[in-house]
């Protein structure tokens, strides 16, 4: 009777109850149309029940086995799917074989994350499947998927293989902007050392953000209208060490708002650092972060951080060393959040200072007023209802709205905005 309760779905025990208040009814009335039609249900349901234990207890030795994409990015939508494999197995008329993820989903890795539940059906005789499994923005999810052994009436969802558990990082949604041009004249060491007389050895091209100006060619560049750069023969190029802070800090009671502004910059902080590798392959990142220092050399070890970045949740303010002697650029990358960000960059007076920052929205009559027109501008929302629209369940804390925009001075600032919204 316990596994009789256990597998019956809400629209069967509704059936269930409703067949058996018409069998009495019936039966008092002795109306013979009513008796009939009542039996028959239960005879359905029987038999189905019957046959989908018979079933499932056949199954139980089955490991249908899901995949995510990797990576797994925010609001991918039906681009990236999770593979279900593993569901080489014969089903028996009038039922489908379903299989669903049920878990936690830890936006910012916040401490109390929201449930999630997807799930797709299998069509009848493949051997693998797709579901949809997306998210509104960055964190953690933990999640177990699991295969059940469905009646096409609807009555009966039965246990069907062994559940098999994942924890998959989620990156934040693209940010999408032209390319940032960063002209790094400091911090740069050589390779190895050349000797004076290999400098009349070198070859010609064209110029790139890093290079030395005392090797551009400026007679050729002026002939055809673009910077050359001279190069010697035996390959010497210099590396570019840039440096970088994430400034991760922020309440530990965090609402949906703040969350957001997390994601957002770690958006724009992924962004610039594939822009620039991108641009030139010997730059190297020495990033600092509230949970810990990394540098980045290649393209391999940039991918590795980006699952970091997606786990990386707000610590508490604390108090920072500060380096007065270094005098190279610095860029770093805050939230409105950050409470001790003007110290920091008060701090760092005496370096070209580059910040990106992002603040919570405000009405333009009162936001234009607080940047410069020189600074760009940048605005994305979240909406709510995304979070039911991907299976999620948001908390009703989150939706607090206390965040207000800091004032703060660099030598060049770029503000993006973002905002909650129904």
């Amino acid at each position: 009777m316990l596994r009789f309760r256990l597998v019956l779905t809400p629209v069967g025990g509704a059936a269930l109850i409703i067949a058996l208040i018409v069998l009495a009814r019936s039966l008092v009335t002795r109306n013979s149309y009513e008796i009939l039609l009542a039996s028959g249900m239960l005879v359905i349901m029987a038999l189905t029940g019957i046959t989908g234990a018979w079933k499932s207890y056949k199954l139980k030795t089955l490991e249908p086995g899901w995949k995510p994409p990797f990576p797994m990015t925010a609001n991918a939508g039906m681009e990236e799917k999770t593979l279900i494999t593993g569901l080489e197995a014969s089903i028996p008329l009038f039922f489908r074989q379903h299989f669903f993820i049920k878990g936690v989903f830890f936006p910012g890795t916040d401490s109390k994350g929201c449930p999630v539940l997807a799930g797709t059906s299998v069509p009848r005789g493949e051997t693998s499947s797709q579901l949809l499994l997306d998210f509104p923005m960055s964190g953690i999810f933990k999640g177990e998927g699991f295969g059940r052994l469905c009646d096409i009436f609807g009555f009966f969802s039965f246990s069907c293989g062994q559940p098999q558990s994942r924890t998959i990082n989620v990156r934040s949604a693209p940010f999408y902007k032209k390319n940032i041009f960063v002209n790094v004249q400091t911090g740069a060491e050589d390779r190895r050392n050349k000797p004076a007389a290999d400098e009349e050895r070198y070859y010609m091209r064209e110029y790139t953000p890093g290079d030395r100006l005392r090797d551009i060619n400026w007679k050729s560049s002026e002939k055809i209208d673009t910077l050359i750069t001279r190069i010697s023969t035996d390959n010497q190029e210099k590396i570019n060490r840039i440096e970088v802070h994430f400034r991760n800090f922020g309440s530990a009671k965090t609402s949906l708002e703040a969350l957001w502004l997390l994601d957002r910059i770690k958006a724009v902080f992924a962004f610039f650092l594939r822009s620039l590798m991108e641009q030139n392959s010997s730059f190297i990142f020495d990033v600092y972060t509230a949970g810990g220092n990394w540098e980045i050399k290649d393209m391999e070890a940039l991918d590795v951080f980006f699952e970091s970045l997606a786990c990386l949740s707000f610590f508490p303010p604390q108090k920072e060393s500060i380096n007065p002697v270094s005098t190279a650029d610095v860029y770093v990358f805050s939230t409105a959040c950050d409470t001790r960000l003007p110290e920091f960059l008060l701090g760092n007076n005496m370096r070209p200072v580059t910040l990106f920052l992002v603040q919570p929205f405000e009405p333009e009559n009162k936001f234009w007023n607080t940047i410069k027109k020189t600074d760009s501008y940048d605005h994305e929302i979240l909406r709510i209802s995304d979070f039911h629209k991907k299976g999620c369940i948001p908390f009703l804390r989150w939706f607090q709205k206390d965040l207000k925009r800091l004032n703060v001075q660099a030598n060049k600032i770029e503000v993006f905005t973002a905002e909650i919204k129904l």
